[in-house]
C-alpha cells in the first residue's frame, strides 16, 4: 500500500511529464504559474485562485499564456476530482465541485491542492524552464 504522499508525488511528476511533448514557452509559462498558485490559494482560498486560472484562460484558450493557465487548472482538477480518493471524485467541473459542497469539503480540498502543489512545484522547478520573462 503506497502512501498519499507517494500518490501525490507520483501524480505530480506524471503530470510533469505530459508536458514533454509542448514547447519551451508554454512549459515556462505552466511552471510560472504553478510557483504562484500556491501563495494564490492561501491569500485568496481555493476557488478564487482557480477561478482566476479559469479566467486567465479565457472561453477558448488560443495562445500558450492561456493555454499554460488552463492546464494548471486541469492539472488541480484531475488531483482533486480523481475516481480513487479525490475530495471531489468524478466531478466534471471542480468549480462547480466547491460551491456545490459545503465548508469542510472545501478545506479539506484546499489542504490537499497545497500538499499535492508542492510536490508538482518541485517537480516543475527540476523538469521544466524557467519563465526569462518574455512569455507574457
Amino acid at each position: 500500500m503506497r502512501t498519499i504522499q507517494q500518490q501525490r508525488a507520483e501524480n505530480a511528476l506524471d503530470r510533469v511529464n505530459k508536458l514533454n511533448n509542448r514547447g519551451d514557452n508554454f512549459k515556462a509559462l505552466y511552471r510560472s504559474y504553478v510557483d504562484s498558485l500556491g501563495p494564490s490559494i492561501l491569500m485568496n482560498g481555493l476557488g478564487q485562485a482557480l477561478a482566476t486560472e479559469t479566467a486567465a484562460s479565457g472561453p477558448s484558450p488560443s495562445n500558450d499564456r492561456e493555454k499554460a493557465h488552463r492546464a494548471v487548472y486541469n492539472s488541480v482538477k484531475q488531483w482533486l476530482c480523481r475516481q480513487d480518493g479525490g475530495v471531489y471524485p468524478s466531478a466534471s467541473d471542480l468549480l462547480t465541485a466547491i460551491m456545490k459542497n459545503d465548508q469542510s469539503r472545501y478545506l479539506r480540498a484546499q489542504g490537499e491542492a497545497l500538499a499535492w502543489l508542492e510536490w508538482h512545484k518541485k517537480f516543475c522547478r527540476a523538469y521544466l524552464p524557467a519563465d526569462d520573462g518574455g512569455g507574457e
